[in-house]
């Protein structure tokens, strides 16, 4: 059973980095094991990207630990850029007008993942919380599965976050995917209404 000790920890890209092999595991227990063919493979290669992520200083990172420290849940994001892979495919699908909106000036979120023994407590809507307070951008972006029942789908729905582009395949991939956005309120607004849900304690530490 999981532990409702759970404390949310903002991570500095070197903290990331050094602890990558726990973010690789956990992205591979929530989501390739269920959703990829080999997730082998899958986490080899998204280690490579996510150790090139942490090289961005700009990189914005929360944990969800455990008492003893164990990390049983990730979220992590970083600014969008022009000449970036995901920034540049998404751009180019939508009008220029909504890329310039939801696009310009955007926070990226590149993964958001809770242990299954963990799912269904509310963790992952901590972080997501967690992870845009006091962001400094006008939006926040996201892929995710095109499965608009699924846990994850319903708790971007529930968080603001609305449709951008449907059954959207990626250069390269066979799988459908949706593309959200959610307007952002300025920082001094969402420091008022507070930062984390109550369970969850005071807004997290930075390490």
């Amino acid at each position: 059973m999981a532990s409702a000790d759970i404390r949310l920890v903002r991570w500095t890209p070197a903290r990331m980095r050094a602890r990558l092999d726990e973010v690789i595991a956990v992205y591979k227990a929530a989501f390739l094991d269920v959703h990829e063919a080999d997730p082998v493979r899958a986490a080899r290669d998204r280690m490579t990207h996510a150790r090139r992520h942490t090289e961005r200083r700009d990189l914005r990172a929360v944990a969800a630990l455990t008492a003893d420290d164990v990390l049983v849940g990730i979220t992590y994001a970083t600014p969008g850029r022009v000449g970036q892979w995901w920034h540049d495919v998404v751009a180019s699908a939508l009008s220029p007008a909504a890329a310039a909106y939801w696009l310009e000036d955007c926070l990226e979120i590149v993964e958001l993942h809770v242990l299954p023994d963990y799912q269904g407590q509310g963790i992952g809507r901590a972080l997501l919380r967690e992870l845009l307070r006091d962001v400094p951008h006008r939006t926040a972006a996201l892929s995710a599965l095109e499965l608009p029942d699924s846990r994850a789908r319903q708790l971007y729905a529930s968080e603001g976050f609305v449709p951008l582009l449907s059954n959207f395949r990626f250069p390269g991939s066979y799988t459908p995917y949706g593309v959200l956005g959610k307007e952002l309120p300025p920082p001094a607004s969402q420091r008022r209404r507070g930062a984390v849900t109550a369970r969850f304690g005071r807004p997290a530490r930075a390490l």
